[in-house]
């Protein structure tokens, strides 16, 4: 799910907690959103890489698809478990930022909450660059950057969202959830997304689509009412 060592470090750490929170159905936020994620992306027949794959959600998906998949990510224990349940067709234990794969040769990269995680946003680009077809298409999805930044002052439906400090500028965050029983620490990089659009331009690639989706909420995802109001998740594509 990264690229630096303290990021590296700390997903491995972590692995059993993130295998847990992200395979127990409706449990956290993906759910809400899967269904609108699978409509940006779209059906292919061509081969996907996907960068910083955790325990598989995202590869599987692509793989339901039609894609060929490539399931790549640093930390060991995350490939097992993706391999373990058949999320791909081949599996590369790598940091996003040196990919041991051939120039151009996917049709699609997915980097699914990825780049939050990664130190050097700008280097992880050009790598996935790198291995992306000259027709192929970049997504990438993000924890909105002006979501990063504040939080709603109280549980309340109309609870105003708060700024904290500024929306510029770089910031390491940590921190923990709890959830059905579930403990998940979460830790990474927060920036504006002027700096995600930079990595992108010095990479040569340019962005063609940009959704801030709103979630489908059901009996068990009462809990992100809220972000109907404040985008969430910001998406990306790029060519």
């Amino acid at each position: 799910m990264s690229n630096a060592p303290l990021d590296r470090e700390h997903w491995s750490r972590v692995a059993k907690e993130w295998i847990a929170w992200a395979r127990l159905p409706g449990h956290d936020a993906f759910w809400a959103y899967r269904r609108s994620l699978v409509d940006f992306i779209g059906r292919g027949d061509g081969k996907a890489l996907d960068v910083g794959c955790g325990e598989g959600r995202v590869s599987r998906m692509l793989k339901g698809r039609g894609y060929r998949v490539t399931a790549s990510d640093p930390v060991v224990e995350l490939v097992e478990a993706a391999a373990e349940v058949d999320s791909a067709h081949d599996y590369v234990v790598a940091d996003a930022a040196a990919l041991p794969l051939k120039n151009s040769r996917f049709d699609l990269i997915v980097a699914y909450n990825v780049l939050m995680d990664v130190e050097d946003v700008p280097a992880t680009v050009k790598e996935i660059r790198r291995v992306l077809r000259p027709s192929g298409q970049l997504v990438i999805s993000l924890v909105h950057p002006f979501a990063d930044r504040g939080a709603f002052a109280g549980s309340e439906p109309d609870a105003p969202f708060v700024l904290r400090g500024t929306y510029f500028g770089r910031q390491r965050f940590e921190g923990a959830e709890e959830r059905n029983g579930l403990q998940m620490h979460f830790a990474g990089w927060s920036q504006p997304l002027e700096a995600y659009a930079s990595a992108l331009e010095e990479a040569g690639l340019a962005i063609t689509s940009l959704r801030e989706p709103v979630p489908d909420l059901g009996d068990e995802q009462e809990h992100l009412t809220q972000w109907t109001r404040v985008p969430l998740f910001l998406w990306l594509k790029a060519q």
